[in-house]
């Protein structure tokens, strides 16, 4: 939660500064690379360390550039450049943090409570990303930014707590040396591995091609109407979505096929993306709206309906994210898990970029066609990847292979 209210608080200080919509998205700009190159770099990090060590120092860093920020506000500094920098350092640790925390996981629970796991991890997700960009705007609007950060100073330092009662967790098996024989090293693992590559695969079509999420804007101001008020809700639906298909996930661990699962859920995911799409397309546009308009402005049935359409997308995408995460940890031996979720790191830090340019490029011929095609692709090839991959249809959760 305190991630994303950092997160949310420093684009709102960038945008109070700079009063440009440019600026704020630089903050994540300049954050991409370096976060794709510390995924790929903590994962060799952990298959070579003890994992907990490698999650402590990380998470070092990341409660000292959280400081920063806050001592940056109680300054009164406002210098944009090096809130860019300290924003970089806060997500290179966090990746870093999340990808050791992912190859501690299967070391300390039994297989068949890894998908609770996944479950547990998504209604944390759910909540940081319902709950901490609200937190982020009412305690800006109360209290500033200097007090807002140092909300999540506090915050963060519990999470050393967690870390510390870990026993230490080296990689089992033999141990490479981090660089870049080591990573290709995981690569040709990878290669060999076809049913961890599937959930690549199948993944990244899913963000290529199903991701809306750019369209909000024009969605609230010139479609539906509502202006920011519509967004915010458009956004809440998905993650609420996700929240609730994890809270109901009980019965998800006695689930055997999981790949088919993975195929299943994913081909639903894109069915609601598409559903989406139609209903903007089944929606008479509202020429001269603004993001100021009100929730009055807005076309109830349709918000509804739009509401409704993403939900259901976040909950496919959080079972999908579920088995996937379960058959990651599983099927990979232990000496590997690092470099393959640093692997994973790049396709859902790409991914979405990737699925950002797609929405950019349909969108000119109709805000719609994005979402309905998209969506409609997104089933189609995942049924060609699950035709292509029998051994991945056939995946069995009690003899887990990669």
């Amino acid at each position: 939660m305190g991630t994303q209210l950092t997160v949310v608080a420093v684009g709102l200080e960038v945008y109070d500064i700079t009063r440009s919509t440019f600026a704020v998205a630089l903050v994540g700009a300049f954050s991409l690379v370096p976060m794709i190159i510390a995924g790929l770099y903590g994962g060799m990090l952990a298959d070579a360390f003890d994992r907990r060590k490698v999650a402590l120092v990380a998470a070092v860093f990341a409660w000292l550039s959280t400081a920063a920020i806050a001592l940056h506000a109680w300054l009164g500094i406002r210098e944009v450049a090096l809130l860019y920098v300290l924003a970089c350092v806060n997500a290179v640790a966090g990746t870093m943090i999340s990808t050791s925390r992912a190859a501690i996981v299967p070391r300390l629970l039994p297989p068949r409570l890894l998908p609770a796991a996944a479950a547990l991890g998504g209604i944390g997700t759910g909540l940081m990303l319902t709950v901490g960009p609200a937190l982020a705007g009412i305690l800006v609007a109360g209290v500033g930014f200097p007090l807002t950060y140092s909300v999540d100073v506090v915050l963060f330092s519990f999470a050393f707590v967690g870390i510390l009662t870990l026993p230490p967790i080296r990689p089992e098996g033999a141990t490479s040396r981090p660089g870049l024989s080591s990573l290709a090293e995981g690569m040709r693992f990878l290669r060999r591995s076809p049913n961890i590559r599937t959930t690549f695969v199948v993944d990244l079509i899913a963000m290529t091609f199903g991701q809306p999420r750019v369209l909000y804007p024009v969605v609230g101001t010139l479609v539906i109407g509502g202006g920011a008020v519509t967004v915010g809700a458009l956004t809440a639906s998905f993650a609420v979505g996700s929240l609730l298909s994890s809270v109901f996930s009980g019965r998800l661990g006695q689930v055997r096929l999981q790949g088919r699962a993975v195929n299943r859920s994913v081909a639903v995911y894109g069915a609601f993306v598409a559903a989406f799409g139609l209903v903007l397309a089944l929606t008479p546009l509202r020429p001269g709206g603004g993001l100021d308009d009100g929730l009055a402005a807005a076309q109830p049935i349709a918000l509804v309906a739009a509401a409704v359409a993403l939900a259901g997308a976040g909950a496919a995408d959080n079972v999908s994210s579920i088995f996937r995460s379960t058959i990651l940890q599983a099927a990979a031996p232990d000496s590997m898990r690092g470099r393959l979720q640093g692997i994973f790191i790049v396709v859902v830090t790409g991914g979405p970029r990737l699925g950002d340019l797609f929405v950019g490029l349909v969108a000119a011929v109709g805000v719609f066609w994005p979402p309905l095609l998209g969506g409609a692709l997104v089933v189609v090839l995942v049924g060609v990847v699950a035709r292509l991959t029998p051994s991945f249809r056939r995946y069995d959760a009690e003899a887990p292979t990669p």
